[in-house]
């Protein structure tokens, strides 16, 4: 194949998947607004302003393009609690729980995982989802509590800690004590970190006072008061 032709070839290649960028991010917007189930590829092609046979040639299906939308979006979550983590390295052991806690809890509720994993009538879609929440939020949670108590700052089991965590990040995203509190989803998963690892680490150091709990596992105000400008 001559230059002029690879040239062309590289083109269109490079064209195909710009189309498919601006498709998915169309997508995107709808199918993460209220009514989703009643979207439709017409919906998305009237959006677009192209035609459903140039859509389908890029995905074949609904289906298909929601997963798209999902990877990009999970992707867009890795990203801020990667960040999360590297932020925090050198932090106190609590410190590091808690951003990265808040950051995953902040990062689900704006895609809305929590929703998403209903499945919203498709079993393949919230087995996807689950799975896309364990590898990116959940994993990374575990070994972070193995982290702990591998240096002795947590006494009770990592596997533990991690399910009363996961079960406390998946009930505040969908729960009214928020709206009934006149708290944000974020600041009661901050409180209810707090209280689990507060109370497991001073578990771990008998006797300890306050003013020495607070060196292992500042609390929240302390935790604002470090980050703050």
């Amino acid at each position: 194949m001559g230059t002029i032709e690879t040239e062309l070839v590289s083109q269109v290649s490079e064209d195909d998947g710009q189309r498919a960028d601006v498709i998915v991010e169309a997508a995107g917007r709808l199918f993460f607004a209220p009514g989703f189930a009643r979207v439709s590829m017409d919906d998305l092609a009237r959006e677009l302003g192209m035609s459903k046979k140039t859509i389908y040639r890029h995905f074949p299906d609904k289906r298909s393009l929601l997963a798209a939308v999902l990877d990009r979006q999970f992707a867009a979550v890795e990203r801020t609690l990667v960040a999360a983590v590297e932020d925090a390295k050198g932090q106190p052991f609590g410190v590091r729980v808690q951003r990265f806690l808040i950051a995953a809890g902040s990062e689900l509720g704006r895609i809305g995982a929590a929703q998403l994993a209903t499945g919203r009538g498709d079993a393949m879609l919230r087995q996807y989802v689950e799975q896309r929440v364990d590898a990116v939020v959940y994993r990374r949670l575990d070994e972070l509590f193995r982290d702990g108590h591998r240096r002795g700052l947590l006494p009770a089991p990592p596997e533990l800690l991690s399910e009363i965590t996961r079960g406390a990040l998946e009930r505040l995203l969908t729960s009214q004590l928020p709206r009934e509190l006149d708290w944000t989803a974020a600041d009661l998963l901050r409180a209810t970190v707090d209280t689990v690892l507060y109370g497991a680490i001073r578990s771990a150091h008998p006797g300890i006072d306050d003013e020495q709990l607070r060196a292992v596992m500042p609390t929240a105000r302390d935790d604002e008061q470090e980050v703050g400008p």
